[in-house]
């Protein structure tokens, strides 16, 4: 799956200052914020991908983590220090433009009303980790993801509002969704928690949601996992996220896959590599020998004098390529089995074999013994 380049995302360098990443992202900010583009699914998107970018390389560790390892090591740092969900590019847009209800209209043009605040809210992304087998993340699969939210109201469709209820302007905010709290000379504005932010409750609340509009259920979100996916690999599934209050849009849900180590294929890239014994008479004299593939065992044939260490290529039998670019190869490296715990008989048949062997029958040690010899005789 293409990872996410942060810096082409904001249009910078990756020698930008702080200054031209906070300017670049306040000018991308505006012009796709979802205020200024209402029902422009394509500007929501790209307003959440700035938000994303300029949390990255606004803050220096992380801005360091993702110049080292790119998008992955960032995933696995958030993934440990907060578990879940991503920053609202809202609150990011709002923190930088100094404000704090995250509407353009507010923020910039000064004052006012929210228009975010009153209208509807959009839900919360979610984050999901799942773990699946390498055949699973090699071949492709579906998962179905047991995840407990916050979806509308059974009751009240969402609404918050009892049969025959009407909304009414908040009393603790009186309808502009924030309130100020603090005293002196420091004072903050905060989204009002008696409204969430709309600015207006129900006259009489819904009895099974107290008026939220919004309740806790445990759904079922069918995924599909393409062929050829790595570990860490985030795939979103659009509109799976909380549901959206006083009617906005879902949010949307990232699965981050696990992908367990496998027994015996390791991974590089698209190609898969295994190790397989094989008896010392077969490198000896030659035959045919069963490799495992993920598509099943296939015959290969073991020339006479394999060495140990030497890999057999078979094409088209690694994992396909996620972007469908093909698929890889499979190695298989052979190791040359010696045999052990001889009896009387095989040792003497061993011996036998020894003094038959002429010097012709062991080239990489007679050319090894001479090596050998020629430094050994340097160092006089």
């Amino acid at each position: 799956m293409a990872k996410t380049d942060y810096y082409a995302v904001l249009g910078v360098s990756k020698n930008a200052t702080d200054e031209e990443i906070k300017k670049a992202y306040r000018k991308l900010a505006i012009k796709y914020h979802p205020d200024k583009n209402p029902g422009d699914k394509t500007a929501e998107e790209k307003f959440k991908e700035l938000g994303e970018a300029y949390e990255v390389l606004s803050d220096p560790q992380k801005r360091a983590a993702y110049d080292q390892y790119g998008p992955d090591a960032f995933d696995q740092r958030r993934r440990a220090s907060s578990g879940a969900g991503f920053q609202d590019p809202f609150d990011i847009f709002s923190q930088v433009f100094r404000g704090s209800g995250g509407s353009i209209f507010e923020e910039i043009f000064g004052g006012g009303r929210s228009s975010r605040s009153n209208s509807p809210q959009r839900g919360n992304d979610m984050r999901y980790d799942l773990e699946i087998t390498f055949e699973e993340a090699a071949l492709g699969c579906e998962k179905d993801l047991s995840i407990r939210k916050e979806v509308s109201c059974s009751q009240c469709g969402g609404s918050g509002m009892a049969p025959g209820a009407s909304m009414k302007s908040c009393p603790d905010c009186g309808g502009r969704g924030q309130v100020k709290v603090g005293n002196g000379w420091i004072s903050m504005v905060q989204t009002c928690q008696k409204c969430a932010g709309t600015g207006r409750i129900p006259d009489k609340p819904c009895a099974s949601c107290r008026g939220t509009g919004r309740e806790v259920k445990t759904v079922t979100v069918k995924i599909k996992i393409p062929a050829g996916v790595e570990n860490e690999t985030r795939l979103r599934s659009s509109g799976n996220g909380e549901s959206g209050f006083r009617g906005g849009p879902p949010g949307d849900l990232y699965v981050f896959l696990h992908v367990k180590p496998h027994e015996i294929f390791e991974r590089e890239g698209d190609d898969l590599i295994c190790e397989m014994p094989i008896p010392f008479v077969t490198a000896a004299l030659g035959g045919e020998m069963e490799a495992p593939t993920l598509q099943g065992p296939k015959r290969i044939v073991i020339p006479e004098g394999t060495q140990s260490g030497t890999v057999f290529r078979l094409r088209g039998m690694g994992v396909k390529n996620v972007h469908g670019h093909g698929t890889g190869d499979l190695h298989v490296r052979v190791m040359v089995e010696v045999p052990r715990r001889l009896d009387s008989a095989q040792k003497e048949k061993l011996k036998e074999f020894a003094v038959l062997c002429k010097q012709n029958v062991n080239p990489i040690s007679e050319s090894w013994l001479e090596r050998i010899k020629k430094w050994m005789s340097g160092l006089d």
